[in-house]
């Protein structure tokens, strides 16, 4: 180690230490104790990235929430020391995202991420006082009942009808439905069993129309122990992007389970039991949903007042 450096870690004078490398002074256990501090090797790292996807995975997340904090986490570790992260190096992280949603994302995952790293190994949270990104409420788009009839009528296969019907009648998210099996199925209660966020077993309803569908397409199809589609997610909106592009109408899942809500709530159903149907863990997320429909709902009282 250089002279310079030893005396900047010893606080010891560069002549002394000079004395000391060329043998004329006996070295000091000051002096001793720093050169056997910095021959030590040190300490490895904890990889707590991995460690904290390990975690996830133990919980039995779903692989779509494993795949979000990969790309989110991923990135912020490439660009930021996170053992050493202060508060304004995250928000400088967080302001190049430009689209709100995106940065309240990484936001949301980042924060989980320091959350854990406190509770599990007591490490510091620079995240403990940052503020959360504001995004702003728009009206998130969502089908008429007409609309989704026409969707059901533009397309061929009975299959992709049950699809679009099932989608719209019980507000499945892509994966509960994609994985229904026959033997979830419960055609006297019209209800399906599904494995829904964190692993959680839940029913959802569905309709006299969703039933039909599904019989038609089971008459002629057999799952032979596989879901009841015969295809994966990937063919699922692969076959509403091509709906979409057809009919010009939003055409994915979320647009479906939006719509679950919003008719819902046109006919009257509270928002509380909207979010027990659709197995939302909280309101917050019904009630975006269905901002439009309360405000088409007051409108039908309101009266110009100088008109």
């Amino acid at each position: 180690m250089a002279v310079t450096e030893l005396a900047e870690l010893s606080k010891l004078s560069k002549s002394y230490i000079s004395q000391v490398k060329s043998g004329k002074r006996p070295p000091s256990q000051k002096l001793l104790d720093i050169l056997g501090e910095q021959s030590r090797p040190a300490k490895p790292v904890k990889d707590y990235y991995r460690l904290f996807v390990q975690s996830r995975l133990a919980k039995q997340v779903s692989p779509n929430t494993i795949r979000y904090y990969k790309v989110k986490l991923g990135r912020f570790i490439s660009d930021i020391n996170y053992t050493k992260a202060k508060q304004h190096q995250i928000e400088r992280f967080l302001l190049q995202f430009n689209n709100p949603g995106n940065r309240h994302g990484y936001y949301q995952a980042i924060k989980t991420f320091y959350i854990w790293l406190e509770q599990i190994y007591g490490l510091s949270n620079p995240t403990k006082h940052l503020p959360a990104p504001k995004v702003g409420k728009l009206i998130l788009p969502s089908l008429d009942e007409e609309q989704v009839r026409l969707l059901i009528d533009t397309v061929d296969s009975v299959r992709d009808k049950a699809i679009i019907a099932l989608f719209t009648e019980s507000g499945l998210r892509l994966t509960e439905l994609t994985n229904i099996k026959p033997s979830d199925i419960d055609w006297q209660s019209r209800l399906v069993k599904v494995l829904g966020k964190g692993r959680k077993e839940a029913y959802a309803p569905f309709g006299e129309l969703s039933e039909q569908c599904m019989k038609d397409w089971l008459s002629q199809f057999n799952p032979n122990g596989g879901n009841i589609w015969g295809v994966n997610q990937w063919g699922i909106t692969s076959m509403l992007k091509r709906l979409q592009e057809k009919t010009g109408l939003p055409c994915n899942p979320h647009t479906f389970r939006r719509t679950f809500a919003c008719l819902l709530r046109k006919a009257g159903v509270d928002t509380m039991t909207i979010k027990d149907l659709g197995r939302w863990e909280s309101l917050e997320m019904v009630q975006r949903y269905t901002r439009s429909v309360s405000f088409h709902d007051s409108l039908k009282f309101y009266k110009a007042p100088l008109s």
